[in-house]
Parts: structure tokens; sequence; C-alpha cells
């Protein structure tokens, strides 16, 4: 059963994802690079790559918001907040990295949060195999997406693709992690579902 507390409390975690400036307690993967020499539009799209995966982040923060939310099992939903901590950090370097490269974040973040938010609760209520298995699906389809992304970053801007690596790794890391707590796999419709969702989401991104 879902209490007014949590529900006040992903409230306010939504709002604080939203308007609030992210915080890492680790250091920014590339800080100690030197920024690199990249014409206007090498800046410019280094960070319009760099705002697609800081509205990917604000999707992953409501996702295992609401998920967190619903999950039934404490052992879910410290396997769902962990990763939630983890995307927390991710949104604190894209978002810097951003203002680096004389970016701007996507305007249509809060659309992105608030149906993630929904997906997640949706996903949390049929039970905690399909939740983590969601968890462990969305985070697979995230990797093969930085993956893309590594490729497409000009190839002077290590200070960027340090960040990516990064992120990679993690998400990688959580995908193994839902399915080591009982995650199941996902019908293939439904995977292509999500993958046509987020392709939505990262090209209206790129551009807004």
């Amino acid at each position: 059963m879902i209490r007014i507390d949590d529900l006040i409390i992903g409230f306010d975690k939504g709002l604080r994802t939203l308007f609030a400036p992210a915080r890492s307690m680790r250091a920014t993967p590339g800080d100690e690079l030197p920024d690199p020499d990249m014409d206007a539009a090498q800046r410019s799209l280094a960070a319009a790559l760099m705002r697609v995966n800081h509205s990917g982040e604000i999707c992953a923060q409501a996702l295992y918001q609401g998920q967190a939310l619903t999950a039934r099992d404490s052992a879910a939903r410290a396997a769902l907040e962990q990763a939630a901590q983890e995307e927390t950090e991710h949104l604190a370097w894209t978002e810097r990295r951003i203002a680096e490269l004389g970016g701007r974040k996507s305007m249509l973040n809060p659309l992105w949060y608030a149906g993630s938010f929904a997906i997640g609760a949706a996903a949390g209520l049929l039970g905690d195999k399909w939740n983590l298995g969601f968890l462990a699906e969305t985070e697979l389809q995230v990797v093969r997406h930085l993956e893309n992304h590594l490729g497409r970053l000009p190839a002077a801007d290590r200070k960027s693709r340090a960040i990516v690596e990064q992120m990679r790794d993690d998400e990688a890391r959580h995908a193994t992690s839902a399915l080591s707590h009982g995650g199941a796999e996902l019908p293939a419709p439904v995977k292509a579902a999500m993958h046509a969702s987020s392709k939505v989401m990262t090209e209206t991104a790129f551009l807004l």
C-alpha cells in the first residue's frame, strides 16, 4: 500500500530532480583533463549529445522513483534506490558538462519526468520480478545508447567521453544487479516498445 508520506517524498524528489542542481559524491570523470580545442560545430554537437544524456538521466530518476514507490520487496526497493542514487551523480555530471560546452538542458524535461514516473510506478505494480526486469532492460538499452554516443562524440572531447564511459559502466552494473535480485526477462514486444519510446525521447531532446 502506498502511503501519503511516500507520495509527498516522491513529489519532493521530483521537484529536486527537475529544478535543483544535482550533486555527486564521486568526482566528475575526466575532470582532470584539459578542455578540448573544438570548433563551434563540434561543441554544439557535444552539447546536444550531453543534453540527450541529461534528459535520459531525468527519465531514469523518474522511473526508479516510481518503481521504488510501488516495489513490494525490500531488496528490490534497495536495488532501485541504489540505482537512483548513481543516476543522480550522472545527472550532475551531464548538467555540468552541458554548461561547460555552452549548451542548455532540454525544455521538455518536466514532460519526460512525468511520463517516466508513471511508467515506473506501473511497472512496480506488476510485481517485483517484472519491476526488476524492467530496470535491467532499461539499463541494457541505455548501455547501447551510450555506446552509440561514444561513436558520435568529437574525438577531441575526451572530457565528455570520460563521463559517458563511466555512465555506461554504471548502467551495465545496474542491469546485472537487477537480474541478480530476481529480475525476469521482458517479452520481445515490450522491449521493442521501450526502444521505440526511448528513440522518440532521444531524438526530440537532441533538438529541444
